[in-house]
């Protein structure tokens, strides 16, 4: 079915043809000092990854997407809350259609401008199609974009390559590529069970939302805006707002490591 994020057939109404959007484990959520639980068991979470693995970016439509090899365990994400080694899969942006929102998660009432989203899964499975079907499939670790007057020049390898995707369908080679470049220097984290932002929003995911945004400029927003949504041969489209609102956390414990 197809899904997207306006009126028609935004996030009120993907429950209709994918029931889990109404689940008890749903993402994102607002994460509130008041409700947190520091957690000392909380191991630190390591990222090695390989520059080899990087092999294209696209849009998709939906999003800006960087695909990598994860045919075996080259880039893996580890420790933290997570029980093993997660392979790396792929990384992605949300954003809005101005600098004072953007990101799904929100932190005491703040919204950021957008939110990276780095994707693993658990290889302990056969698959990844199988992975996302079980509580521990998946992991996500999740960078807040927040507008400042330093931006981190390590973004702009991403940038450069949005006029080579302009259009939804587009494609281009992406190698060599260490995504950690992109991590903050802190790395302090909350953690909370819940799901993907996006249909079928399967609830198999470990978040590990980092604590300390990283620093985009205005510019580097506006080319995230500038993707068009729509395929070359049809109407220019921008491509923003493209986050789901905050779900209900219900019972859920949400963790810290600071």
């Amino acid at each position: 079915y197809p899904w997207g994020y306006d009126g028609d057939n935004g996030p009120d109404h993907w429950h209709k043809n994918y029931p889990t959007a109404k689940g008890r484990h749903q993402s994102p959520i607002e994460i509130n000092n008041k409700d947190v639980h520091y957690d000392r068991s909380l191991l630190p979470w390591f990222a090695s990854y390989d520059p080899g693995a990087a092999k294209t970016i696209l849009n998709n439509g939906k999003t800006c997407r960087v695909v990598f090899d994860d045919s075996f365990d080259r880039s893996v994400l580890r420790g933290g809350p997570l029980p093993g080694v997660y392979r790396l899969r792929q990384l992605h942006f949300h954003w809005g259609s101005s600098d004072d929102h953007g990101s799904e998660h929100v932190v005491n009432g703040v919204r950021y401008a957008g939110e990276l989203h780095l994707l693993h899964w658990n290889p302990k499975y056969s698959n990844y199609l199988d992975a996302v079907r079980r509580a521990d499939g998946v992991a996500v670790l999740a960078i807040f974009l927040q507008v400042g007057k330093t931006p981190k020049p390590e973004m702009k390898r991403i940038l450069e390559e949005i006029n080579a995707i302009k259009t939804k369908g587009k494609e281009a080679p992406f190698p060599n590529f260490d995504p950690s470049i992109l991590f903050p220097k802190s790395h302090d984290y909350w953690t909370y069970h819940g799901s993907f932002t996006t249909p079928p929003c399967e609830e198999c995911i470990t978040w590990i939302v980092l604590r300390e945004p990283i620093i985009v400029s205005s510019d580097q927003m506006a080319k995230l805006r500038s993707l068009s949504k729509n395929a070359e041969n049809e109407p220019n489209l921008p491509l923003v707002d493209n986050w789901r609102p905050i779900q209900p956390r219900y019972f859920r414990m949400v963790s810290a490591s600071f």
